[in-house]
């Protein structure tokens, strides 16, 4: 336990993460003890107690008949520490940064449009004076890109969008080297909610000016808390946790609630200082589009996952200026990481989870889009014999058009070996499907959210067995058949919960994206270019992120004449494609 006041950041009330989560789900019987600045140890039963400090140490008392498994609420005594130059941070081991940076710097070889922004821009030092809080997954590739952002003279607060996605490691060598990171791998989603807080809590003066968001719950928390705020306000009334049955909505609504008892314009203080968001991944896009449309949004937005390659550029003659086009809805591809990403991840986090032979087994892959398309090629390459569902018949089609046959989930439950959801939508293998499912059948998601495989259902159905293989790595035995299934990363992203991603030459591309983005909202902060609305790069920044990876590949671009390029209308030197292009 720390002594010194002064170890903890800000004001003591955001420490307290673990009561917003007890508060939340209607647990009773917890006790406060406000002891003196100077904190004392934990008890012996560490599993009743947590000790949270900063400026006055609090202890959390929670008997074991509230929390029969206290792991639930937390797996670590979340106490933000701070290294020797007194920046903040929760990581799992430091003592793990060098095997960090290590890995940093084989990455940094991979990834060509990271290094080139870093070329192009750092001596200029464009971020000078801005804060970015980024909620994304804390591996070594999100190392390379904060680095970047860093260099380029950001300040950065840092958490992970997924609590099986960090690489401790990665989170070890940023925490000692670069920026404030709070995460590690196995968070409980209490955990993972008050890292996001602390992601965005850069003390009494507001939050971050910019975010980098995947999957959008930074930005979320940011709009519940607004919302919450202005009704508190208006009536008095304070977040219910117990009107949603999302447990982390929940947690949410709790953090909010006791923010507002102690500082009622918190997040409209975020809300003002805000320049804007990058987002970059389907779930989030949604999630700000509809926004948009409802006329809530708060701030702009950038969408980082329509861009074709999820890439950026650093050629110096565009000098980033003017090259958004505001889009309601994108027809572009984001191909990179969905297709080419997911096509090189899911059979590593395949192999890595159960050692499966996949040649000869049959395999389903729950829809047909980008990340379909990467793990059907993939599955299909190993050998498997692989079969698609699809809702949409376009899609379908192509499958077909494939060699790769389309038919129900029901169809092929008893023969199928191997099952991958991919769609993004919810619902799609239930707990019912899985009873009915061979013996130990692999089971997972590599869709976005944890939602498409019935967790809930299969976690609570009357008499099933979960043995734990490995971390992420579960056999779940029904009384009924006595035979069981392997579900990976308990249905979230098993790519990032079983093995490490995408790659990082695949990410790289994406993550020059999002510099770009962020450069492009933090020049204009003070022109009203950007309204509250959803933006997306423009297709000859596209092009311009492509090339900058070619070289690295060893590929050279045949060029254009000029009556070659008056003959099909289109620049000499691009765009090569309208605006309207799929590839």
């Amino acid at each position: 336990m720390e002594d010194n006041e002064d170890e903890g950041s800000g004001d003591w009330r955001v420490r307290i993460g673990l009561v917003h989560y007890l508060n939340s789900t209607g647990k009773s019987g917890v006790t406060f003890c406000a002891e003196s600045n100077s904190a004392s140890s934990p008890p012996s039963n560490s599993s009743e107690v947590i000790y949270i400090t900063t400026k006055v140490s609090f202890a959390i008392f929670v008997h074991t008949l509230l929390l029969p498994s206290f792991a639930e609420a937390s797996k670590m005594a979340l106490i933000v520490e701070k290294t020797s130059s007194g920046r903040e941070y929760k990581v799992k081991d430091l003592s793990q940064a060098d095997f960090g940076r290590l890995e940093i710097e084989l990455a940094e070889v991979e990834m060509p449009g990271l290094m080139a922004c870093r070329t192009e821009y750092g001596a200029a030092k464009p971020f000078a004076g801005a804060r970015i809080s980024g909620s994304l997954h804390m591996t070594i590739q999100t190392a390379v890109l904060i680095e970047t952002l860093t260099s380029l003279g950001a300040e950065v607060r840092w958490c992970s969008c997924n609590i099986f996605s960090t690489q401790d490691h990665a989170a070890a060598a940023i925490a000692r080297d670069s920026a404030a990171v709070f995460a590690w791998k196995g968070e409980t989603l209490a955990e993972y909610w008050w890292c996001t807080e602390r992601c965005l809590d850069w003390g009494a003066d507001g939050g971050p000016d910019l975010i980098v968001d995947d999957g959008g719950d930074a930005t979320l928390l940011i709009h519940e808390g607004v919302k919450a705020e202005e009704e508190y306000e208006k009536s008095g009334k304070l977040p219910d946790p117990a009107s949603t049955d999302n447990t982390e909505l929940q947690i949410v609504f709790g953090i909010i609630r006791d923010w507002l008892k102690t500082d009622p314009k918190k997040y409209r203080r975020m809300k003002e200082r805000l320049v804007g968001v990058s987002e970059e991944t389907t779930t989030g896009v949604k999630r700000l589009y509809q926004m948009q449309d409802s006329g809530t949004l708060l701030f702009p937005a950038i969408n980082v996952n329509d861009s074709v390659t999820k890439s950026k550029v650093t050629s110096l003659d565009l000098k980033i200026q003017g090259f958004l086009d505001v889009l309601c809805f994108s027809s572009q591809i984001c191909i990179f990481d969905n297709l080419y990403g997911c096509r090189h991840s899911l059979p590593d986090g395949l192999m890595r989870a159960t050692d499966v032979m996949i040649a000869g087994k049959v395999a389903v892959v729950c829809g047909y889009g980008d990340v379909g398309k990467g793990c059907a090629a993939a599955l299909k390459q190993a050998g498997a014999q692989v079969v698609v569902t699809e809702i949409d018949p376009i899609c379908a089609l192509q499958a077909l058009m494939e060699g790769i046959p389309v038919r129900t989930l029901e169809d092929v439950l008893s023969e199928a070996d191997i099952f991958v959801t991919t769609t993004g939508n919810k619902d799609i293998i239930m707990v019912d499907h899985m009873r009915k499912m061979k013996n130990n059948a692999i089971v997972c998601n590599i869709g976005h959210f944890d939602n498409e495989i019935d967790m809930h259902g299969l976690e609570t159905y009357p008499g099933v067995k979960r043995i734990t293989i490995k971390p992420q790595t579960d056999r779940w035995v029904f009384p009924d058949t006595k035979t069981g299934i392997i579900v990976l990363a308990e249905g979230r992203l098993m790519n990032l919960g079983c093995a490490t991603g995408h790659p990082s030459f695949v990410m790289s591309c994406s993550f020059t994206n999002q510099v770009i983005a962020q450069l492009e909202l933090w020049k204009e902060k003070k022109t009203g270019k950007y309204e509250k609305k959803v933006y997306v790069l423009p297709k000859h920044l596209d092009e311009k992120v492509a090339a900058l990876h070619l070289g690295k590949l060893g590929a050279k671009l045949t060029k254009l004449t000029p009556s070659q390029a008056e003959y099909i209308s289109v620049p000499v030197g691009g765009p090569y494609k309208p605006a309207h292009y799929r590839y």
